[in-house]
């Protein structure tokens, strides 16, 4: 597989269904006229992020989806030829609520994932997922992460010895509450610094999406980025609602970053796939 053009969004999404479906159409058209193979949206592209109402109005909760129900059908239809990964709250059979992502193109859903390590506050209202998986899709292999889930090593560590090529990571990340500039918020920071260091660890491509704007409050950070496996920024928007394509050829970087220490393999107890 040679070059391909990976985009990834910051961009806002609330609670009104039919207006977030026609912003994808929108972000998907503009990936689409820019050549890319993969668009990342932010965590809560349909209804909305858990993080948007938590101080707010704890009341007013983001829709739970049918997994399999109209919603996701038109994102996979507007996705048509690109592979979308997209966030939303999923309901589960007996009315327990997920934060969940889906990856989707024309051809039906590719991987979906539930949100395993939540917040305190989450864990109120969410159930939490069972774990980490890559999966194929015609732009390669992914995997996928939600949010909070990237302060952690070892979800990515788990897709990355799945497979995965590219990981990608669903957010809706917000603002410390003090800080007065993106440059001394402490919250940005660790944003920045977690994209970095999951794809220099793994030596995989990390693309981070993320919410922006303001809503009942909160601030988002936006921030969304593409990583390759050397933990060197390739295209990262601003706090403002935007979208980025980063060119990568992602087998050659990740066999250029593994020719000479290849994370992986040299772990203690790992098993070499050369002997």
């Amino acid at each position: 597989m040679g070059p391909s053009r990976i985009a990834t969004a910051a961009a806002h999404f609330g609670r009104d269904l039919s207006f977030g479906t026609a912003r994808v159409g929108a972000l998907i058209e503009e990936a689409r006229q820019a050549g890319a193979a993969i668009l990342v949206l932010p965590d809560g592209t349909l209804g909305g992020s858990f993080a948007d109402f938590g101080r707010a109005d704890p009341e007013y909760p983001a829709p739970a989806l049918d997994p399999a129900g109209p919603e996701v059908r038109a994102v996979a239809a507007l996705a048509a030829e690109l592979v979308v990964c997209f966030g939303y709250t999923e309901a589960g059979e007996q009315g327990e609520r997920y934060s969940a992502a889906a990856c989707v193109s024309g051809d039906g859903v590719l991987g979906r994932h539930r949100k395993v390590h939540l917040s305190a506050a989450e864990a109120l209202r969410q159930r939490p997922g069972r774990g980490f998986a890559a999966f194929d899709t015609p732009a390669g292999r992914i995997g996928m992460l939600l949010d909070y889930e990237k302060a952690f090593p070892e979800p990515a560590r788990d897709l990355a010895v799945d497979g995965a090529e590219i990981v990608a990571c669903l957010c809706s990340w917000t603002t410390g509450s003090r800080a007065q500039t993106l440059a001394r918020d402490r919250q940005a920071r660790l944003f920045d610094v977690y994209d970095c260091v999951r794809a220099v660890e793994n030596q995989v491509v990390f693309v981070s999406a993320n919410q922006a704007g303001v809503l009942n409050g909160t601030r988002f950070l936006g921030l969304a980025k593409v990583v390759g496996p050397d933990g060197v920024t390739r295209a990262r928007t601003g706090s403002r609602a935007a979208l980025v394509v980063a060119e990568l050829n992602v087998e050659a970087e990740i066999a250029a970053a593994r020719s000479v220490r290849h994370h992986l393999e040299e772990r203690t107890g790992a098993t070499p796939s050369v002997a």
